[in-house]
């Protein structure tokens, strides 16, 4: 058989035993572009060419299938594919350093100012483990694309321009991201051969100097003044000043208006005066002790907030730092909630796309990796209901946490930032002794997070001068480090010195700069040069400051039976295109029965109807919680489910074209972030309706946190109002000690100075009227609802139209049964689900002279009204109180002494309910029954 033209050649060419995959790739690369290859190469294939082998009869399959088969043969290659292959394998070998660099880069960089963290040799950031010799480092390679360019470069430069980016100040971690397109923005915008000193103007780095002497200033300042008082020093962290200051004066130039702030202790008093522009006298009289009338139980300075407008060459933006209990890292979600309530705010719901609110989060090292609410807010960062468009996180590493010396026993981890890595976004280290670096990396870092609306992390490698706080000793447990720290100069004295030996500032002027500012300490003076200080907007709250909770003074005008009757069948049209649940659509049939009058509304059409007449005037309402669509207990189903695709509909957004926003966001498996959150949101925006509705009330104790810090006493320690609402679903079916209690009476606890309101409604009516009652009356404080679960879908557990449309929240509900006061010989006194259980035996047992009332309202405790409705009962001495709950729990000992207060001296009030007990309920069902069938008997015997 006759060869082809191909084979012919190949047979009698100079081509063989090449390696087949490297072959392949060449010729990939011959076809792109002509001049990607090599030499040699190239000639080889052109001769390929030239000789027309590569014609319409070979097909780009066979032509790869004969350089595979070449693979296989044993001749030698001639002198010149031998050299093509060599460089071609030097190359790559290049191509690996480089990589290795951008992998690893980070784990040799100098980013310890004191010197001390000494992190293992990476032997393959040296050219000779690639087996580059000192030859090679004077030959020029074609390294592809750096920087965004195709680069041929001597590897000797190469080499100095690689150590500078990745292994000087700054040691960078993206490699681990899994989105290339963001991996190679971030190698354009850091691969640069502009070195970093340079990429700033003098007057920028005087700027630097001059906002580092004021950090160091004010710390020194208040050392003086104030010897051995805490303050949580921020020096060794100087250049966090500059570092906020360029942030946000960068923001301002990338349509930033908003910028919320949160940290824990250290460096917030210097960021308050220094960054904030707190007046120095404001912070002063707070070291003397000295307080505002009217300004609550307060709290100590380095808790506290601020907020303050500034103007920015004509640019308004607004800076909040939130307030933040000694919890640390509790304080991120709650930033997170308040930038998602002014991003709203801002924009409703076309908010996807703009940079207008910048949430800024401020943490420890120690903290950061350590504590779990960390994990729980970076995996809300990019869900739906949750996410603000990329948080910028600053980590102030003193390298030592609290007082831990070893960092063995700080983490498990090479750093601290790892946890973020759980996302994959960049991170950055950075010496806090180099602030050109420090501000070289704020301003990528704003960047990135702008164009990809994710976070980023910035890790201020500094030290902590002094102790965990001032009156700590820190050489006890770091001597090594702080003989290191007494020899170390500071970062105004490191970067002042630098200056001057570029001739940009001499050292007067330094002195001088140095005692402007102690002059302005020393008079008092407002501290913030350049920025014009405008008063705060407080429009917003005013309707809702100095009023108290009266159930009285609230008188919103109802709405009639004709409109509930068509809001419920807005609510229950369902596109014919929505394929609904059979069980979905039989509850939605239902409701429609209940609009005709065909049936009383259970609960959850109740609450859903709430919702519809709220939404209908324009007000929004935000909810969320685990399964809070659908409902834990299959009662809401706000969210409909299409069966065929899993496409949803929400009736409640789509009632009419001028209503408010409705938004309902089942949320991550957490309690303790997606709550901080949404305390973060209702503390924000006072004309939304913020609801969290816990899976089970039982979950909330790992909330308790943000229960304890914020909820309950965030008013009376820093002012700051809060009108969020919590449902926790609440009653004992039997079910286990895990899914039974919400713990009431720790919340009845935590009740003092009008501080919260804890209410157990028992009819639809009145868990329609009390979520009306939150948002249209004109206080905001946070509303804690103990929700039924088996009263759900109770025969008796039901209500009118009438009700909804003619009443309103009744803090205490009256004997309903026509009972004669004069024949009543007991009264039993309750809240809840145990109503039901008692008015069901009273009533089979037709025992006509107990009468049994409700308590809707355990705090503030609806004194008055319980007492008018005792009126008729005064010569009744037999008063029960009746729970579920064991004695040590519920409402017991929070509600005797209010009630015995309404009594007469001569009536005896006692205790009827599960006695005393460790755990909220029993386990067995059969126990349980029995249980409820003793105290049910022992409160109508």
């Amino acid at each position: 058989m006759q060869k082809s033209i191909m084979e012919e050649w190949l047979d009698s060419s100079f081509l063989s035993s090449a390696n087949q995959s490297y072959i392949e790739q060449l010729y990939e690369e011959y076809l792109i572009d002509h001049n990607s290859v090599d030499l040699d190469w190239r000639n080889i294939f052109d001769k390929l060419s030239n000789a027309q082998i590569f014609n319409f009869e070979h097909s780009h399959s066979e032509i790869r299938t004969i350089f595979r088969s070449l693979a296989k043969r044993s001749t030698p290659l001639q002198t010149s594919i031998k050299k093509a292959f060599f460089n071609y394998e030097k190359q790559t070998k290049v191509i690996e350093l480089i990589n290795a660099f951008r992998f690893k880069g980070h784990q040799n960089a100098n980013f310890d100012p004191l010197g001390i963290w000494k992190q293992p040799i990476v032997p393959d950031l040296d050219p000779i483990f690639y087996g580059l010799t000192k030859t090679d480092l004077e030959n020029t390679f074609n390294i592809g694309l750096f920087a965004g360019k195709q680069t041929n470069i001597k590897l000797s430069e190469l080499y100095i321009i690689l150590k500078r980016i990745y292994c000087s100040s700054i040691g960078i971690e993206y490699m681990h991201m899994t989105n290339i397109e963001e991996q190679h923005w971030m190698q354009q915008h850091i691969e640069i051969n502009t070195p970093i000193n340079e990429t700033f103007s003098a007057e920028e780095k005087i700027q630097f100097l001059s906002e580092l002497i004021a950090a160091e200033g004010l710390e020194h300042f208040l050392g003086r003044k104030f010897p051995g008082a805490k303050r949580f020093s921020l020096e060794g962290g100087d250049s966090l000043i500059p570092m906020l200051k360029n942030l946000i004066q960068y923001s301002s130039q990338k349509e930033t208006r908003e910028i919320v702030i949160g940290m824990a202790h250290r460096g917030r008093l210097n960021v308050l005066v220094n960054v904030l522009g707190k007046y120095p006298k404001e912070l002063f009289d707070e070291f003397l002790g000295k307080h505002r009338n009217n300004s609550g139980t307060g709290d100590v300075k380095y808790h506290q907030g601020y907020s303050a407008n500034y103007k920015i060459k004509n640019i308004l933006v607004h800076l909040t730092l939130a307030f933040n209990p000694s919890h640390l890292e509790i304080v991120n979600p709650v930033v997170i909630g308040s930038a998602r309530a002014r991003r709203d705010r801002l924009h409703g719901k076309t908010n996807t796309n703009n940079n207008a609110v910048l949430p800024i989060t401020i943490h420890g090292d120690a903290s950061l990796i350590a504590q779990g609410v960390v994990q729980e807010t970076l995996n809300m960062s990019q869900v739906r209901g949750y996410e603000v468009g990329g948080t910028i996180h600053i980590v102030i590493n003193n390298q030592i946490g609290f007082t831990t010396s070893n960092l063995k026993d700080v983490r498990s981890t090479q750093y601290c930032t790892d946890i973020m890595k759980m996302i994959s976004i960049p991170i950055f280290h950075v010496n806090a002794d180099d602030p050109e670096a420090v501000i070289f990396v704020t301003r990528l870092a704003l960047d990135f997070r702008n164009k990809f609306k994710r976070d980023v992390v910035i890790d201020l490698v500094c030290y902590r001068r002094h102790g965990h706080n001032e009156s700590d000793e820190p050489s006890v447990t770091q001597p090594v480090m702080y003989q290191k720290i007494k020899e170390h100069a500071t970062t105004s004295k490191i970067y002042a010195d630098k200056l001057i030996s570029e001739k940009i500032i001499n050292k007067n002027q330094v002195i001088e700069m140095i005692d402007i500012y102690r002059n302005k300490l020393d008079n008092n003076d407002y501290l913030m040069n350049n920025w014009d200080s405008v008063k705060i907007n407080n429009l917003i709250w005013k309707p809702y400051l100095n009023h108290e909770q009266n159930n009285n003074q609230y008188n919103p005008v109802p709405v009639n039976k004709q409109r509930l009757r068509e809001l419920i069948k807005i609510l229950t049209t369902i596109p014919v295109e929505i394929i609904m649940h059979p069980r979905v659509k039989k509850i939605f049939s239902d409701r429609q029965d209940m609009a005709n009058g065909k049936k009383m509304l259970d609960w959850g059409a109740a609450e859903t109807l709430a919702y519809a007449t709220l939404v209908d005037i324009g007000i929004n309402i935000r909810l969320s919680g685990e399964d809070i669509g659908r409902g834990t207990f299959f009662h809401r189903h706000a969210v409909i489910h299409d069966q065929t695709n899993g496409l949803v509909y929400i009736p409640l957004a789509n009632i009419s074209k001028n209503q408010g926003i409705f938004e309902i966001w089942d949320s991550v498996l957490s309690e303790e972030a997606v709550l901080a959150f949404e305390y973060g949101y209702a503390s924000t925006e006072p004309r939304v309706l913020t609801i969290w509705e816990a899976q089970f009330g039982d979950f909330a104790n790992v909330a308790q946190v943000v229960i304890d810090q914020f909820i309950s006493s965030g008013e009376q320690k820093w002012g700051r109002m809060c009108g969020l609402v919590m449902l926790l679903p609440h009653g004992y079916e039997g079910q286990g000690p895990e899914h039974s209690s919400a713990r009431l009476e720790r919340y009845l606890q935590l009740c003092a100075e009008q501080n919260i309101q804890v209410c157990i409604p028992s009819t639809p009516s009145q868990i329609y009227h009390i979520l009306r009652r939150q948002i249209l009356c004109n206080t905001r404080r946070p509303l804690i609802i103990m929700t039924p679960k088996s009263l759900l879908r109770h025969p008796m557990a039901v209500s009118s139209l009438e009700e909804l449309a003619n009443s309103k929240f009744l803090p205490v509900i009256n004997e309903l049964d026509l009972i004669k006061s004069e024949n009543t010989k007991r009264v039993i006194l309750c809240s809840g689900k145990i109503y039901y259980d008692l008015i069901e035996h009273r009533r089979k047992n037709k025992q006509n002279d107990i009468v049994i009332i409700r308590i809707e309202q355990l705090y503030p405790f609806p004194s008055k009204e319980l007492e008018k409705i005792l009126k008729p009962y005064v010569h009744v001495q037999d008063f029960i109180w009746c729970q579920e709950e064991p004695m040590n729990q519920g409402a017991w000992h929070y509600s005797k002494q209010n009630i015995k207060d309404i009594l007469s001296k001569n009536s005896l009030l006692s205790y009827v309910g599960r006695p005393a007990s460790s755990s909220p309920a029993v386990g067995y069902i059969s126990m349980h029954q029995e249980q409820q069938k003793t105290l049910i008997e022992g409160a109508l015997k």
